[in-house]
């Protein structure tokens, strides 16, 4: 009895110290609202405007205290840090505009004014050029020193404390995740004086705050969210995962759980890289055809033969774009084109001769794998398997437009559409796919990671493993689509392949969220998103929006991949690797979750037996305050 009574007190001492931190945070938060100042903003270049061909380096001075302002800023856009190695160079080197942010603390400036080698003015003499910079001085003191450097910063911004949400607001000023008001309470220097400041506004980017400035209650947030994560770890549903949320355009929450592997060896980081499966289908063709939808250029009701004539005598080429997107289109679910290199199989799974079972034994037929590259074999797969070059257009194309349609028009979710998007947005745009992609929609939001075959551009270390590939490449996946499809598409389809982060992949959602605008920038017209977002068949029992999944026409918590209190203006989609995204414009909300469920086979239904994924989203909506 004795043992109970003391853990009872331990218990109600932990919640109520927890309560209070959360109460401090906030406080904190508020403080640092109130307090951080922008001294200078010459010529207006605060907030950063155009991202995506923007390159900004940052540079401390001092003590190197400001981790969490180069973490803050990271959360916008990549920043080179000029102290690392490579930083400067890669900097210098650039042929994209330029921005230099520089970190002081207020005590440093003691350094400058004995000349103390005269670090910091050396620095910038080095770095002189055509290009803004910005100056941001954490701490409290007297800083005349100030005067020398303000003509050679075109903005200076203030924060009176080295404390965590005074570094984080600094670098929302900086992106315009929010704006100030705020003034000096004191005088620091013969120009900048007791009530000096100058107005900022936000332009539509994330801010970050703690979830009770988003009117969310905070220990429901992280207690539950966190009691769902960690029992799902426990149960070996997955070895890893990370959770994000926004309410009303602030990220709120965002944390990891485990690691990228059972053995515990490399801890899940924020800024990991993940392959999205299914949810490449709502975030790569069809951000393009939505925006040519609201221009007028694109139409829903069309047939597949307008876009892709390659297609006009297919039993394909009359089923509309609409009833496509809408998964409403009789095509099949799926066609497994690996199976048809294998000798012995029939090219195509609805032949008699069709071989259904997942043995290879690594007899390709001829024009279909090499283990060596060659001009003729040149679309990686693997290290050992590279794919015959033509094989797209001759087999897999061929096999699409070959399948048989189903007898009856109705729901029947099928990727088959998604791998002819691709080529459909590079004849239109006139651009490689990816490349378009990038320059006008993921750069220009500060979606830097959102990309296809990763490892070309990330280390391996930052992007978490998938399968143990056991049928077909018999190997790890590890910076290589999981999907088998998109890997014979050379990584790069509608169906799946996208890979990024938790925190770009919801700045991208953020612009659905707001109907087709972010940060001060409109991407999508506004009456395109809401109709590529409504239910398109809901008549005939169909939930689905125009790529996008809805909720459950009528709930049920044994089917439903949402939370219950998702509203039917909801949307978002689901991946097969464990990835998970949501958003809902009647609640503001934002939902991502990450995992890597199929780490080591896919044969691991956890993430769906536990309903990790429906009860982490229902957590959010019990945490809005009433």
């Amino acid at each position: 009895m004795r043992k109970l009574y003391f853990l009872f007190l331990f218990m109600v001492s932990y919640f109520l110290g927890a309560a209070q931190e959360r109460k401090n945070e906030l406080a904190g938060y508020n403080e640092a609202v109130a307090k951080v100042v922008c001294l200078q903003n010459n010529n207006d270049i605060l907030p950063v405007k155009e991202l995506g061909d923007l390159t900004i380096g940052y540079a401390y001075f001092g003590r190197d205290a400001k981790s969490y302002f180069l973490e803050s800023l990271r959360n916008y856009m990549p920043v080179l840090h000029l102290g690392e190695q490579g930083g400067q160079q890669k900097f210098k080197a650039t042929a994209n505009k330029k921005l230099l942010v520089g970190a002081v603390n207020a005590d440093f400036f003691e350094g400058i004014k004995n000349d103390d080698r005269g670090s910091m003015l050396s620095f910038l003499q080095d770095f002189q050029g055509e290009y803004p910079k910005v100056l941001v001085v954490f701490g409290r003191g007297q800083m005349p020193q100030l005067e020398r450097l303000k003509p050679i910063f075109d903005a200076i911004i203030y924060a009176p404390s080295e404390a965590y949400w005074y570094q984080s607001v600094a670098a929302q000023l900086v992106f315009g995740g929010m704006g100030t008001h705020a003034v000096l309470d004191e005088n620091i220097s013969t120009s900048f004086v007791k009530g000096s400041g100058v107005v900022l506004s936000p332009n539509g980017r994330f801010s970050y705050a703690p979830p009770a400035a988003a009117g969310m209650n905070a220990d429901l947030l992280e207690d539950s969210i966190a009691a769902i994560v960690e029992a799902g770890i426990r149960a070996g549903a997955f070895p890893g995962a990370q959770v994000l949320v926004a309410k009303d355009g602030k990220v709120v929450y965002h944390e990891t759980f485990g690691y990228h592997t059972y053995d515990s060896l490399a801890p899940v980081m924020k800024d990991d890289i993940y392959d999205f499966a299914s949810v490449s289908k709502v975030t790569s063709s069809l951000p393009a055809i939505m925006k040519w939808y609201g221009e007028g250029d694109f139409d829903l009701d069309a047939p597949l033969k307008t876009y892709f004539p390659a297609f006009s005598r297919s039993n394909k080429a009359d089923l509309t774009y609409r009833s496509m997107l809408a998964h409403n289109a009789k095509l099949m679910p799926w066609i497994p084109f690996w199976r048809s290199t294998l000798k012995g199989c029939a090219n195509y799974p609805w032949r008699k001769r069709w071989d259904n079972n997942n043995y290879n034994n690594g007899a390709f037929k001829r024009n279909t794998f090499s283990r060596d590259s060659s001009s003729k074999f040149n679309v990686y797969v693997t290290d050992d398997l590279w794919l015959y070059k033509k094989y797209k257009q001759k087999k897999i194309y061929k096999a699409i437009r070959k399948s048989p349609l189903n007898a009856k028009q109705e729901y029947k979710y099928s990727g088959l559409l998604f791998y002819l998007l691709p080529e459909i947005v590079a004849n239109r745009s006139g651009m490689d796919f990816e490349t378009y992609l990038k320059e006008t929609f993921y750069r220009p939001l500060g979606a830097y990671t959102l990309t296809y075959n990763p490892s070309r551009h990330f280390p391996l270390n930052r992007i978490v493993p998938t399968e143990r590939d056991t049928f077909f490449r018999l190997i790890q996946l590890h910076g290589t689509v999981h999907d088998e499809g998109a890997a014979m598409m050379g990584g790069v389809s509608s169906n799946a392949g996208l890979f990024g982060s938790a925190g770009d992949l919801a700045k991208l959602m953020q612009m659905y969220l707001n109907y087709g605008s972010y940060g001060g920038k409109r991407y999508i017209g506004e009456e395109a998103v809401k109709e590529f977002a409504r239910c398109q068949y809901c008549e005939e029992g169909n939930r689905r929006g125009l790529g996008f999944d809805k909720p459950l026409i009528e709930y049920d918590p044994a089917s439903s991949s949402v939370a219950k209190d998702a509203s039917p203006s909801s949307f978002g989609h689901s991946g097969y690797t464990g990835t998970f995204t949501w958003v809902d414009p009647a609640n503001g909300l934002l939902y991502v979750f990450f995992c890597n469920r199929v780490y080591p086979t896919r044969f691991n239904t956890k993430i769906y037996d536990l309903n990790i994924r429906p009860r982490v989203h229902q957590v959010l909506y019990d945490a809005i305050e009433k």
